[in-house]
């Protein structure tokens, strides 16, 4: 069974930003990475924001892992300055880290001319059947990192449901 032909599963969005969450700043991340989700073939469970304190995003992220989400793309919180720390809570979370998936996204968005991804810490990898990917977090960023995730997620979704054993 092909996954091209389905859903490709359930996903959340988290949303790192302190404006936001204080309702400070209106959210256009993540109805962009929701709406990019949606035309990729996934069934989006919604879109969190939190602070970006290491503990709120850690329960955001595992929390998403408990409820059985197939992908989770974080935006925003993944450069160099004290209050990104979304790569430091992924860490935590997860189980293998596919470091080919970050470093594919650091070079679509320099190429791109995406500054923000090319000063990514971001991460992936994989928290009990989740994939998780961090995303810097600027539209640029969500779009070109978005592109880049079409062809790398279905594959890493199929190898952990284990549609694509023999």
């Amino acid at each position: 069974m092909e996954r091209s032909a389905q859903r490709l599963g359930r996903a959340l969005v988290v949303i790192v930003d302190d404006r936001v969450a204080h309702g400070e700043h209106e959210d256009t991340t993540g109805p962009l990475v929701n709406e990019l989700l949606e035309e990729a073939g996934f069934i989006v469970d919604g879109v969190v924001v939190v602070e970006a304190e290491t503990a709120g995003i850690r329960n955001a992220l595992n929390t998403a892992v408990i409820g059985g989400a197939d992908l989770v793309i974080t935006v925003g919180g993944t450069g160099v300055s004290p209050r990104d720390r979304t790569p430091d809570a992924t860490a935590g979370v997860l189980d293998r880290p596919i470091p080919g998936i970050g470093e594919a996204l650091r070079a679509s968005g320099l190429a791109a001319g995406a500054v923000d991804a090319g000063i990514s810490r971001g991460l992936a990898g994989v928290s009990g059947s989740t994939l998780v990917v961090n995303l810097a977090g600027s539209r640029a960023a969500v779009r070109d990192g978005m592109a880049t995730l079409s062809s790398l997620v279905p594959h890493v979704i199929d190898e952990l449901s284990g549609l694509d054993e023999v």
